[in-house]
């Protein structure tokens, strides 16, 4: 079956993906590697699910029998969710298969038979143009298409054999103490403006009036450490795509605003009224946070 294959450990990632390939014309086509994740697959909406049955439980040791399979099926591209696990995946299989890849990009269409995509380069500082032609890898963070609606796909399972050089040595678990601000509807974010750390009081208030989760600039949690580097928003860390963005002391270098763009509204705080970051909000404030904010804070509860 050709069209738009897809994996991604992540559901909501490989349901995001389902909907790029609507959106492309194309048939979904979802790929799993375990018994469970295949019944959950079927119901996100794809034209089809292969749940591709072997010994090993690590996503990695199947390139070799993702790349057979998508050269036997005619895919026209392998779309990958942007996570550790996808990133190794999606490596190895265009590797067996020769062919060109395009890792983490900010957006991807199809026309004209040819994928174009887009995505930051030394560190957010150009934006990189490609073409892709015939079939292709390419690796996609969560947060750039909607949700597909849901649907029943029928499931057809493909007994592969998986890559004996890749073992598990040793697991250790990551302790996270953030929240998910990529599924966040309103996120207010504090910068290296703010000068005390007591003054997150007065950002910790608007976020809660606005029923908003808190996040922060690459400084406030590698540098000053006032909160987890989870909740840090930039091209290495979170990249939010919220109905509304306020930003508090936030400079806006490019490294930030790319992890902001998708947002719907952008509200900036700053004293600065040179900050780069008015040129990306649709609202901008110049004026000192601690005394703007509580303001505004106020505002929004007289208005329930």
């Amino acid at each position: 079956m050709s069209g738009i294959f897809i994996y991604s450990e992540r559901l909501d990632i490989a349901s995001e993906l389902i909907t790029f390939a609507r959106e492309a014309g194309k048939p979904a086509v979802l790929l799993a590697l375990s018994a469970d994740a295949a019944q959950s697959a079927k119901n996100l909406g794809a034209d089809k699910v292969y749940y591709l049955k072997g010994e090993s439980p690590l996503a990695e040791s199947y390139a070799l029998a993702v790349a057979q399979l998508l050269q036997k099926q005619g895919s026209e591209l392998f779309a990958v969710g942007a996570t550790a696990s996808g990133r190794d995946l999606a490596a190895r299989t265009a590797g067996y298969l020769d062919c060109a890849m395009v890792s983490d990009v900010l957006s991807v269409s199809c026309a004209d038979g040819q994928i174009q995509t887009e995505r930051m380069m030394y560190g957010g500082a150009v934006l990189q143009r490609e073409t892709l032609s015939g079939l292709s890898v390419i690796t996609v963070p969560p947060g750039k298409f909607e949700s597909s609606p849901p649907g029943l796909a029928e499931v057809e399972v493909v007994e592969v054999s998986s890559d004996p050089r890749v073992r598990l040595v040793e697991t250790a678990p990551i302790v996270r103490q953030g929240t998910d601000l990529s599924k966040a509807e309103r996120v207010v974010c504090i910068g290296l403006g703010m000068e005390k750390k007591e003054d997150m009081k007065i950002a910790l208030e608007l976020a809660e009036v606005l029923g908003a989760e808190l996040g922060c600039s690459r400084g406030i949690a590698e540098e000053r450490h006032w909160l987890p580097v989870e909740q840090y928003i930039g091209i290495s860390g979170a990249i939010v795509k919220p109905q509304l963005y306020i930003s508090m002391g936030i400079s806006g270098q490019v490294q930030h605003t790319v992890g902001i763009r998708d947002a719907r509204l952008i509200v900036a705080i700053d004293l600065n009224d040179k900050a780069p970051i008015f040129k990306a909000a649709d609202y901008g404030i110049v004026g000192d946070m601690n005394q703007v904010v509580p303001m505004l804070t106020e505002a929004i509860k007289k208005m329930g």
